[in-house]
């Protein structure tokens, strides 16, 4: 996507914003009023104002004053989102912070595999009022697999015609909506909130309802989480008109469920009915448009969680994943495991509940979690922003919070019904995420790194061993030291704690990626004259991790200053071949046998690992060629040793006569 200037608003970054933000929460009236319905079972004047009125003041309270007045303020470094919180708080050093932060990464994910399959179901499902023998299924799965397809060329050229085609699809809402609402202006009236008070707590089962009205507000957290693509000013400017389009829609839906004489038939739904109601031969063309529509939605929807997991990576919250950019935009990757594993959801999602009504009772429980783990990191934050003002900010989030709750507790109601899918993926993910965070914790518990100077000392000394065999001529050590005067413990284990290793010239290298996409440039400190160098790698992130190739490079270089000779260590190969010979060693760390880890920290150590063998390996972490890599494990201690007690029977050591 074109590079935008988040620091300001312009016309171009409104359209840019309006293609990126709001695809998610733009969609939402091909199935809010659908659901509220009941698919046009409950059309009762209480029933239809009362849904209406508590969907307007969610948008206004949840998604205007929460996240574009407050949200949006609480930024690092222009970046916005659970993650983004969390970062903050995670300097003032407060623990319990990652719970709420693990929980809004794992709700999201579960989301990821909602978002796509019920707003591109709803589109296509307008194709029943063309044709009602129709099936849809079968066009949904095709579009979903095609949309995961295109994610690894990139969407810089598709990215584009996003701005417009929302722009598009935002002018059918306003026109649907103004058209069906001047034909029965009375409900107008539902801006008074006792309408929603009448039918939460004086229509039997009018509670409920709550949890099928929250869906009109799914897609606000993305309002604060693309932040950082957009900026604040542009999301502002552009919410303030799309906003009043999405209410404006609202309002026809609900006058037209309210006309007399006003049914649906089976397979239709209330959206596509205020199109029939003006025109039916508007339909195909509604039915093309609002297909693109969530095709961006869904769009919006993959890149956020691509965003999230790096972020989550970055963090050291998700072990490291393969992550490629399609573009010369470091804010637009593609990881290829999320990509795949997403759409399995989706396509797993649409075979489970087949329609997107029947969606709908998975869809809105775990973003309603999100948005109350949002509120308390928000308002903790805003605690030690502003600490004189803690009342004031109590006072407000404890509105938000309440809100936030009921519709949680109205959405429980969906849990038998579809929603326990989205509840055992949440507990599944944040479970996964939560083990890998206290695996790290242990890890983290032993001496990450030696001074340099411990090694030189000991490096020395084994190579004025003569009773040690050399190794190789060049033993290459990939480091996350970013620093010359330290080495990862695990190295110096390697180096000294087994069989001393020996060979004519150490290399321990540190890999940076930079934020530009292209360059290549590297730095060289000494730590020992012609024996042990430090080398500090810097790659663009497009450009290919071929560092052998790179490490061959620089030491030609080196040769070529006669900063080191070309000499083999080997003297009956000395000078037979062209390029030396180098030996890598990549490292993994395993629990030491004789830790006396306790039942819970057992199964932090399988979380963890089985959660690595997701990921990358070592060598292709570093971008090593396998070929001539040798893979060690080294043994680390994350918990209290054993102390077995032995007796001894006797002791003999007489010569047998």
């Amino acid at each position: 996507m074109s590079t935008l200037n988040t620091n300001k608003a312009s016309l171009a970054g409104v359209i840019i914003t309006i293609g990126i933000v709001f695809g998610d929460i733009g969609t939402s009236p091909l199935y809010v009023f659908q659901a509220i319905t009941n698919s046009g079972k409950n059309i009762s004047e209480a029933f239809i104002l009362g849904g209406l009125s508590c969907v307007i003041w969610t948008l206004i309270l949840l998604a205007t004053v929460k996240y574009i007045y407050f949200a949006l303020n609480a930024d690092n470094r222009g970046e916005g989102g659970i993650f983004a919180l969390y970062a903050l708080l995670k300097e003032k050093k407060i623990k319990w912070i990652i719970i709420p932060a693990l929980i809004g990464c794992a709700t999201l994910m579960a989301d990821g595999f909602i978002t796509p399959a019920i707003s591109i179901s709803s589109a296509v499902e307008g194709l029943v009022n063309l044709n009602p023998n129709i099936k849809t299924l079968p066009i949904v799965c095709v579009i979903i697999f095609l949309l995961f397809l295109v994610q690894q060329f990139g969407t810089t050229i598709i990215g584009r015609a996003f701005g417009p085609i929302m722009i598009i699809w935002f002018s059918l809402l306003a026109y649907l909506g103004m058209v069906n609402l001047l034909q029965n202006p009375t409900v107008l009236k539902a801006f008074n909130p006792y309408y929603a008070y009448h039918l939460i707590f004086e229509i039997e089962g009018g509670f409920w309802v709550l949890g099928a009205v929250f869906l009109c507000t799914t897609g606000a957290e993305a309002l604060y989480s693309d932040l950082g693509h957009c900026g604040k000013f542009n999301i502002r400017i552009s919410w303030a008109v799309m906003s009043g389009i999405l209410v404006l829609n609202y309002l026809g839906q609900a006058a037209l469920c309210l006309k007399p004489g006003f049914h649906l038939q089976e397979g239709q739904t209330v959206f596509y009915s205020m199109v029939s109601n003006i025109s039916p031969k508007l339909m195909p063309w509604a039915i093309v448009i609002a297909t693109s529509a969530t095709i961006i939605a869904s769009q919006a929807l993959i890149t956020g969680v691509f965003t999230l997991m790096n972020e989550a990576i970055k963090l050291k919250l998700w072990t490291n994943l393969k992550v490629k950019y399609p573009s010369e935009h470091q804010g637009q990757i593609y990881i290829p495991f999320i990509n795949w594993f997403l759409m399995g959801g989706c396509i797993l999602v649409i075979a489970i509940f087949r329609e997107s009504t029947k969606m709908e009772a998975a869809y809105g429980l775990a973003i309603t979690i999100n948005m109350v783990m949002t509120s308390i990191l928000l308002l903790y934050l805003l605690f030690l922003k502003y600490p004189k003002a803690k009342l004031i900010y109590s006072i407000i989030f404890l509105v938000f919070i309440v809100i936030e709750s009921i519709f949680l507790f109205s959405n429980l109601g969906k849990i038998l019904h579809g929603g326990w899918f989205t509840l055992v993926l949440s507990v599944g993910f944040f479970l996964m995420l939560y083990l890998y965070f206290k695996a790290r914790q242990l890890r983290k518990s032993i001496t990450e790194y030696v001074p340099m100077d411990k090694v030189v000392e000991l490096m020395k000394a084994v190579d004025s061993d003569k009773n040690i065999a050399y190794e190789a001529t060049n033993l290459v050590y990939p480091t996350r030291s970013d620093s010359c005067t330290k080495l990862d413990s695990t190295i110096f284990y390697s180096l000294f704690r087994k069989k001393p290793r020996k060979a004519k010239i150490f290399w321990f290298l540190h890999i940076d990626i930079k934020n530009e996409p292209w360059g290549i440039n590297y730095s060289v400190n000494e730590v020992i004259d012609k024996h042990c160098y430090y080398i500090s790698l810097h790659l663009g992130f497009k450009e290919e991790h071929r560092v052998e190739h790179m490490l061959h490079k620089i030491y030609k270089r080196m040769v070529d200053k006669q900063e080191i000779d070309n000499e083999s260590v080997f003297p009956s190969i000395n000078k037979k071949f062209l390029r030396p010979d180098f030996k890598f060693i990549v490292l993994n760390s395993r629990v030491a046998t004789d830790n006396k880890l306790s039942a819970i920290q057992g199964i932090y150590v399988k979380a963890y690992r089985f959660i690595k063998s997701i990921g990358l390996t070592p060598a292709e972490d570093f971008g090593l060629d396998k070929t001539n890599v040798v893979v060690e494990y080294v043994p680390i201690n994350v918990a209290k040793r054993l102390n077995q007690k032995m007796t001894e029977d006797f002791e003999d050591y007489s010569l047998p006569h």
